[in-house]
């Protein structure tokens, strides 16, 4: 299946995996702080952005599909629902994937018996049911929960909804195929596969995916750390570029050894 793709800037390959309902456009803040450091493929996930839309259901077809479309061997970064694709890469054909980079994703999304750091499923099924009426509504929403109670959350909202539909309108099926995504995944057993350095970089004041699950998780990953933006939301990337643009360059360029931890300790 071919995805829409873009790559820009020289260095080490590194891939960019978008969240739900967005497209490969959400990176443009931080593309100039890492373009001169790395050769940056963004990929537009199944029926997000300028993908076509082909029924690929399930995790295992999205991460199939976004290998089919990238650099034979890269590090990987994912933000939200792309950090499941990318975590399930890591795992899944860990020859792929050179380093591991979680952006507000954690093994499992939804609030499970044994797993207490997540959101109630019917957060995720109330999106559900809202599609059926109107997807831009139902993502402005969501858009504005990834900023709820974090600095500048103005500012990073603005910043969000203006590259929202800027590269096409998603479609409805794919969005529905990733919330399903979200709410059936759970990759905490698969993190133990996961033999690269992994770092998983979180928002202090993310409502949807609290830091306490990282801080969980990352000790099930055998090269696991975790870096917190203090102050952020859901979109780290977004409210701090030049610290979340530091953070990936030290840990990608100089070794995971030097964010063994939590940076922020």
């Amino acid at each position: 299946m071919e995805l829409y793709t873009q790559t820009s800037g020289n260095g080490p390959d590194l891939v960019l995996i978008h969240g739900w309902g967005l497209h490969g456009g959400i990176w443009g803040t931080l593309l100039p702080l890492l373009e001169p450091h790395f050769r940056i493929t963004r990929v537009d996930l199944p029926g997000h952005g300028r993908s076509d839309w082909q029924d690929t259901t399930g995790l295992d077809a999205f991460t199939g599909a976004v290998l089919a479309n990238v650099p034979e061997q890269a590090a990987w970064l994912g933000w939200s629902l792309g950090g499941l694709v990318a975590a399930r890469a890591a795992a899944a054909v860990p020859v792929r994937v050179s380093a591991l980079v979680l952006v507000a994703s954690t093994p499992s999304f939804i609030h499970r018996p044994d797993w207490q750091s997540a959101m109630q499923p019917e957060l995720l099924d109330s999106f559900a049911d809202e599609l059926e009426t109107g997807f831009e509504r139902t993502l402005n929403r969501f858009l504005s929960l990834q900023v709820r109670g974090s600095d500048n959350a103005a500012t990073v909202l603005r910043e969000l909804r203006a590259r929202l539909l800027a590269q096409g309108e998603p479609d409805p099926s794919a969005l529905r195929a990733g919330l399903a995504i979200l709410r059936d995944t759970d990759l905490r057993t698969a993190y133990a596969d996961i033999k690269c350095p992994a770092l998983m970089l979180m928002g202090e004041r993310d409502t949807l995916v609290p830091v306490a699950a990282a801080q969980t998780a990352a000790a099930w990953l055998p090269h696991g750390s975790v870096h917190v933006v203090n102050g952020a939301g859901h979109a780290p990337f977004i409210a701090s570029p030049g610290e979340v643009a530091d953070t990936l360059r030290g840990f990608l360029l100089a070794g995971s050894q030097s964010l063994t931890g939590d940076a922020n300790g």
